[in-house]
């Protein structure tokens, strides 16, 4: 959403494609999951009264405009990306599956994964989890507003205090929101680590894939 009430920031949209086109130079590969929020978020249209699965499936659909407008993006700067669905929908993007994604990646394409896991009842988080899990990630970057993992929410609590880093047991112990439950369980099972920083912070996301020392490392 950018500065934006709903919907897409063209500005936030064109800073986040030179950021990640900042790393892609690098020889980095790149899997990215898109939540849908800006436009429709399942568990709050249940809120107000939209069956669970159908308002969650609306929430997958979100992802899915959210996924072809940073293809776009990405595109017009001279960045080849696909468009991969976790529900049938071709020729808007192609059907998810875990071989397809890293051919592309090892073919120096930006694979972005839409509609989280495809199934209701599960956040983006843990579509992120599932996706990094999947094709053998090597980390696991979350994007958020605030630049770590904090005590509290820093932006209600003035006196949250920061992490650099922190297992996830610890995590878990705490009940910080991190992830959901699930994204979290999943990450730790398989001992995906979680770098959790602000992306909207312009050269962050290059500061990361450095090795700087910015964010929360979450780890077992």
């Amino acid at each position: 959403m950018g500065e934006k009430q709903y919907g897409i920031d063209e500005k936030r949209l064109a800073e986040y494609a030179i950021q990640i086109k900042s790393i892609h130079d690098k020889g980095v590969q790149i899997g990215i999951v898109i939540g849908g929020g800006n436009i429709f978020r399942g568990l709050s249209g249940a809120g107000k009264g939209f069956d669970r699965v159908k308002g969650d499936q609306m929430g997958m659909l979100a992802t899915v405009i959210n996924s072809l407008a940073l293809s776009s993006a990405l595109t017009s700067i001279g960045v080849r990306a696909k468009v991969l669905t976790a529900i049938r929908m071709e020729p808007i993007g192609e059907m998810y599956s875990k071989w397809k994604a890293i051919e592309y990646m090892e073919k120096d394409e930006i694979v972005i994964f839409s509609c989280g896991t495809g199934s209701p009842y599960f956040t983006t988080d843990t579509g992120s989890s599932l996706r990094g899990i999947e094709i053998e990630a090597d980390v696991m970057l979350k994007g958020t507003r605030v630049d770590g993992v904090y005590t509290a929410d820093p932006e209600k609590d003035p006196t949250a205090t920061k992490f650099n880093d922190i297992t996830y047991d610890e995590v878990l112990k705490r009940g910080l929101k991190v992830m959901d439950l699930t994204a979290t369980c999943m990450c730790k099972e398989n001992n995906l680590p979680i770098i959790v920083f602000d992306m909207d912070t312009t050269g962050n996301l290059e500061k990361v894939i450095s090795g700087e020392n910015i964010g929360t490392l979450v780890h077992n």
